[in-house]
């Protein structure tokens, strides 16, 4: 089992070495660069990187359905668990897609605190290293390191309040790779973009792709306007930066990932059976048509064409 994982490990890290060998392009006049890494690179794999989705309660085995035939791939669990360091239980899955990977969680008790704040959860490859240098380039430890029934996690938080889980596991997991990298979308002031930026950039050991100050507006619900929209990446995989003055109509800002797909009108008339229901778009803005779709449960996310 180590050796065939192993070797399923090797490529992945290849990957990444070769990403952080490419030239950084240079930034966008104005734009905080990111300082030059003084560190390991944490990230293991996107498809080790999952959004973490809270249902609503009694939700979850509609949700998981929903997804999977909309996007295809498999479900480990649920299984009623306790992954917070304070008591409480959540029936929790894992959804393994074409198009991400995403925890699911179905609290049957009250959420501790800070938790239902996080985003996502990045494996890691060494976890007190890994919080160490989250500290160090900026971020704060919202959520000490504690060890929950296959693992360890902590929570950081960004500048901006991007939150971020961290994990390892005892026993490595092996994923297949995606077919589409999801994105991890954020929406941001202006005050905030730079020291987000600064921080995120070196801790993930990222760089920026695009930075486009006059993003049609239509993408984000409203057309007819601008805004500022960066695209990152880096080993725990691809981000866009919404930079707004926050005047978002519904539900712009409550997705917290965006997916890639070959035929967007089909995937949304297989979600639609599914019983998602399309709440904006399509709409074609920024060389791309999207949509905005929600999932039964309460998940938001946002859908788009890869190509």
């Amino acid at each position: 089992m180590t050796r065939r994982l192993t070797r399923r490990l090797v490529p992945l890290v290849a990957a990444v070495a070769a990403l952080a060998a490419v030239p950084t392009a240079a930034p966008a006049q104005g734009t905080q660069a990111a300082p030059a890494a003084t560190h390991r690179q944490f990230a293991v794999g996107p498809q080790y990187d999952s959004t973490h989705v809270y249902v609503e309660p009694g939700t979850e085995q509609a949700f998981a359905a929903s997804w999977v035939a909309t996007f295809g791939g498999s479900t480990i669990g649920p299984n009623a668990t306790q992954v917070t360091p304070t008591p409480s239980r959540t029936l929790s899955e894992l959804v393994v897609s074409p198009v991400g990977t995403l925890s699911v969680f179905d609290y049957t008790t009250p959420v501790p605190y800070p938790f239902g704040t996080e985003r996502t959860g990045w494996l890691v490859t060494d976890l007190d290293q890994a919080v160490r240098a989250a500290r160090a380039d900026g971020a704060a430890v919202t959520v000490a390191p504690f060890a929950d029934p296959i693992g360890r996690d902590a929570v950081v938080q960004f500048p901006g309040g991007v939150n971020a889980q961290l994990y390892v596991h005892t026993t490595p997991p092996s994923y297949p790779e995606l077919a589409s990298v999801p994105e991890n979308r954020l929406y941001l002031s202006p005050d905030a973009v730079g020291a987000f930026l600064r921080s995120f950039l070196a801790f993930t050991d990222g760089r920026i792709v695009s930075d486009d100050r006059r993003a049609d507006g239509a993408a984000i619900g409203l057309p007819g306007t601008a805004y500022r929209l960066l695209r990152l990446t880096s080993g725990f995989g691809t981000t866009t930066v919404a930079v707004t003055d926050g005047h978002l109509p519904y539900p712009f800002g409550r997705e917290l990932t965006g997916y890639g797909v070959a035929d967007l009108g089909a995937t949304l008339e297989r979600a639609e059976a599914a019983g998602a229901s399309v709440l904006s778009g399509p709409v074609r803005a920024d060389g791309r048509d999207s949509a905005m779709v929600r999932f039964p449960g309460g998940y938001v996310a946002e859908l788009h064409g890869d190509r």
